[in-house]
């Protein structure tokens, strides 16, 4: 029995593109809490300058996690799994 790894990211140039449902939640999920996390902190803040650096850490947090996982479930142009 051949089992097949799922791909959920293309790799575009610099940014990976969601090829499957998994991957569009993945983007979704990750769009979504990067910001309602700004949101929350701009809620707090009366300044823009003061909201987006405390923003900063977060969204950075945010993307290496994202892009970990695009990065581990991306494939090749021939939707091969890529290790």
């Amino acid at each position: 029995m051949i089992i097949r790894e799922a791909m959920h990211f293309k790799k575009s140039g610099w940014i990976y593109v969601p090829v499957s449902f998994m991957g569009w939640l993945i983007t979704i999920m990750y769009l979504t809490i990067s910001i309602y996390t700004l949101v929350a902190i701009d809620q707090t803040y009366n300044s823009l300058k003061n909201s987006l650096i405390r923003f900063f850490p977060y969204f950075v947090s945010y993307s290496v996690i994202f892009f970990w996982i695009a990065g581990n479930t991306k494939g090749d142009e021939s939707g091969n799994k890529v290790s």
